[in-house]
This record gives C-alpha cells, structure tokens and sequence, in this order.
C-alpha cells in the first residue's frame, strides 16, 4: 500500500499513452530527474504523462529502495507522477526486474512506453507513430547473449529451445538476411525501451517468461550466464507472442534524433550526439535542479565543472574504437569514469 511519499494512482493517465521509468535510491535516482527534465524541455504534453515507478521496502531489499524526499520533490515538479509497486519476485538480488515487476504500477488497459532510466529526450516522443497493437523493442544492442561455447549447442538450438518451451513459432522470428548462426538473424533486443498495449498483458507475460527461464531452462541454457541478461532473454519471446518483433522505419527517433540511451554519463560525453549533450547541459542547468544533481559524482564533476567535454575531446564520434571496452579503459587513464 502507498504510503504519505507515494501518489496513489486512482484515477486513469493522460489521453494517449504513458512514459515508464523506474526510480529508486541511488544511481536511477539521479537519472530519473535528467530523464524527467530532458523530456519537459523537449516535449511538454509528453512530460505529463510520465510515471516513475519505485520500488518499496520488503524482504527483498536489505536496505530502502525508495528514492530521496529532494529528488522525489523535484521529480513531482516536472511533471512525474511517483507511484510504488511491491517486489514479490526479484529485488536486489536482480534489480532489472525492476522494468517487469514496475509494470504493474502502471493503469490497467492504457498503452505505455517503458524506458530505462538512464535515457534522455532530444526530440518530442508523442510524435512517433506508435502502433501499440505490434509490440516492439530497441535495437540498439550487442551480442551479449547467448554466450557461444565451442563445443555447445549454438545459436538456433539455444533460441529455439526457448521458442519450443513457450509454443511459440521459432523460424518466423528469424531475419533470414543474416546468415545461419550470427547472432543478428535471431530475434534479440536492449530492453532500455518497449512499448504494448496494455501494462499487465505484458508484464504478465514477461513476468511468466522471466521466471519460468530463471527457474526452469531448458537444458540448453545449462550454461548460459542469466544475470543481467535475463530480461533481455525473455523480452523477444513475449513480444514475438503478442504478434511483434524488430522496429520499423516509423520508430528510428528512438534511439535517434528523440531519445538517447545513454547508459553512463562519461560513456554519453564520449558517444553521443551534441544535440543529447545540448539536451542535458540545458534541461538541468536551472538552479533548483542542479542543487539536488550536483551531490551525484559524475554529474557535479562532468557536467557542472565541465570535465565531461575534456571526455568528448578525447574521441572522434565519426571513428569511436569498435568496442566499447576501448572506450572505457581510455576514460579511465584520464581519471575521468565516473559512474
């Protein structure tokens, strides 16, 4: 039940859709604020429709997970409204759950858009063309799982054993422009956004998904690491079954010229676009949102003392080294990886 730091949420969001982030202590906190104030700046009506999900205190948190009174104060200010939901299922020992167990948070039958928390806006989001019926995720992602071993199954014998658990249809989910065995021809995504019709039908489903994989592998993910990848496992299983899959052209403003995934604050003044640098530097310049972010490290030190474009000196954007791994470790000799 919420408490006197929650909005109870008692009556239905805006008309059109709803914008999910999790917020929490710590990190997410900070982030939620720059999440909140980037898309006021950047799309107004959007603001309105933001809701941060935040976790509360149970048997799955040593400690509160509840954000600062400063930070919620603020985030109310922007525009967001702050409702709590119950972990039953993960916690801290796997926070990602965070994005399926907060989705219950939100009201039933409404369309919504998740995004991470460490994402912000530099163009006007209610403009895209969602088509809530076809669920869809981002792109914007790696090969990070599955981990291939030489003498393991491979790439179609993992997914489609995941496929067959579920009773879903393995071979229309394949790309069949990539070739057998890389990893793009198999339907996989960064879950730092996707978007459905309704908040419970999908988080059911995911929810269900999750833990039947955590819980219940087949026995071809015998050796396959879940933790982190866990939901980025599950999610295109369940949005292939709700009749979904890979984004279309009416979607590339995400992860594009209106919302940026930024992951890590040197990591975006290394990478990204000057209009995502712009957006940030401006949405939080203003006095009363800087005197709460600038007691998080990264953002006093990068972008209020400016040590963040001494990072952006450092890289060519049109020439970045291909692994991220590179990236980092040349921050990290400048003393500036901060997170």
């Amino acid at each position: 039940m919420p408490d006197d730091r929650t909005q109870d949420m008692t009556q239905a969001g805006p008309a059109g859709f709803n914008i999910l982030c999790i917020g929490q202590a710590g990190r997410l906190a900070y982030e939620a604020v720059i999440l909140a104030a980037t898309l006021r700046a950047a799309d107004p009506a959007a603001a309105d429709r933001l809701i941060v999900a935040e976790p509360q205190p149970g048997p799955l948190w040593p400690d509160d997970p509840r954000m600062p009174e400063d930070i919620r104060a603020l985030l109310v200010s922007l525009g967001a409204r702050i409702v709590p939901f119950e972990n039953r299922h993960f916690g801290a020992s796997y926070p990602h759950g965070n994005k399926i167990e907060g989705l219950f948070a939100l009201p039933k039958g409404e369309p919504f858009i998740f995004f991470d928390t460490d994402t912000l806006f530099t163009g006007r989001v209610s403009e895209i063309p969602f088509d809530f019926d076809r669920p869809s995720a981002s792109m914007r992602r790696g090969p990070t799982w599955p981990t291939i071993e030489l003498y393991g199954p491979g790439y179609t014998a993992i997914w489609k054993s995941l496929y067959d658990r579920f009773g879903l249809d393995f071979e229309s989910s394949l790309d069949l422009s990539q070739p057998d065995e890389y990893w793009q021809r198999y339907l996989y995504f960064n879950a730092g956004w996707f978007f459905f019709r309704c908040p419970h039908e999908f988080g059911e489903r995911f929810l269900h998904h999750a833990l039947t994989i955590r819980d219940d592998p087949p026995e071809e993910l015998v050796c396959q690491p879940l933790d982190p990848w866990l939901d980025q496992v599950a999610l295109p299983l369940v949005i292939h079954s709700f009749g979904g899959g890979r984004p279309g052209p009416e979607l590339c403003g995400l992860d594009g010229h209106v919302s940026c995934h930024y992951r890590w604050i040197p990591l975006l003044y290394a990478k990204e676009s000057d209009a995502a640098v712009q957006a940030l530097e401006t949405a939080i310049a203003p006095n009363r949102i800087k005197k709460v972010l600038k007691q998080y490290e990264p953002l006093r030190k990068l972008v209020y003392q400016r040590k963040g474009h001494r990072i952006r000196a450092m890289f060519d954007r049109s020439a970045l080294p291909r692994r991220e791994q590179a990236i980092r470790n040349q921050i990290k000799r400048a003393k500036l990886w901060l997170r």
